[in-house]
């Protein structure tokens, strides 16, 4: 069965099928924020989206971040360590790239399993 959370007519924020979980590309609501500041706010919502699908952090897959300037990774890494439960890091690949919105610092998608 598929479950769609979020949904409008362009897209699903959140899609569950076949025991997976996935999580469009999110960014920040506070746009002035630092990088740091960003990435807290887009994991928040990350959080949320897996609650509502049915799992959680622990579960993790795969991980793509979009940076619009690759200067902000460390910034960004101190956020997602802290986040990323110890021993279960996804694949993850990061990029630099100009967010769909240019005044997004970053941009993340995931993948998640129910458990």
């Amino acid at each position: 069965m598929t479950e769609r959370h979020e949904t409008n007519a362009r897209l699903s924020r959140v899609v569950s099928h076949g025991g997976f979980v996935f999580v469009a590309g999110t960014g920040p609501d506070t746009i002035t924020a630092s990088a740091e500041e960003q990435t807290r706010e887009v994991l928040a919502k990350m959080d949320s989206y897996l609650a509502a699908a049915g799992t959680n952090n622990n579960h993790l897959l795969s991980a793509t971040i979009w940076l619009k300037d690759l200067a902000d990774l460390e910034a960004v890494n101190s956020v997602w360590d802290k986040w990323v439960p110890a021993g279960n890091a996804p694949a993850r690949s990061c990029v630099q790239s100009v967010p769909a919105r240019s005044d997004f610092a970053l941009a993340i998608s995931l993948i998640a399993a129910k458990p």
